[in-house]
């Protein structure tokens, strides 16, 4: 086929990853409500499940995320030695560890879960982290297990619905 001869193709929509964020309500979701209240830009790939402490997510609410078709998790929680209720932050990232090697047990990639530290007063460090996630995750592609039609608001409510039990 002649170069001047080239048939043009539809545009492929590119991939736009469902990343749930599990954070905070001291810390990460104060930052991410700042930095919507400052108007930053930020991929809109990231719904939030707000908690009271990250020491409040179990494993289940972690890989129910990815049952319901999430893509990615990020955990995101008060800095070492500022969880206000002391070690919630330590015992989500033990938990976001277990997890991680649960998912490579099962043939997902652990890069898909990850946990942050985000001060109340970082709004640009969650703007940077929720980057970073979503091209990780553009990387990786969608998850194995994503589910047709599931949007990112149904994700987020299909965990809220397992922590209100």
């Amino acid at each position: 086929m002649e170069a001047s001869k080239v048939i043009p193709t539809a545009p492929v929509a590119e991939f736009q990853p469902k990343i749930l964020a599990l954070v905070c309500t001291y810390c990460t979701y104060t930052a991410a409500d700042m930095a919507g209240s400052a108007r930053m830009q930020y991929p809109p790939t990231v719904r939030i499940v707000k908690y009271l402490c990250t020491g409040r997510i179990d494993i289940l609410h972690i890989l129910k995320a990815f049952e319901a078709g999430a893509d990615a998790v990020m955990v995101s929680g008060c800095e070492a030695g500022s969880c206000h209720f002391l070690e919630g932050n330590l015992r989500a990232r033990e938990r976001v560890e277990y997890a991680k090697k649960l998912l490579a047990e099962i043939g997902l990639e652990p890069e898909r879960l990850e946990m942050f530290e985000v001060a109340a007063s970082d709004a640009p460090k969650w703007v940077m982290v929720v980057r970073e996630m979503t091209e990780r995750v553009k990387k990786l592609g969608p998850s194995p297990l994503h589910r047709e039609g599931g949007s990112p608001a149904q994700v987020a409510a299909a965990v809220q619905r397992v922590v209100a039990q």
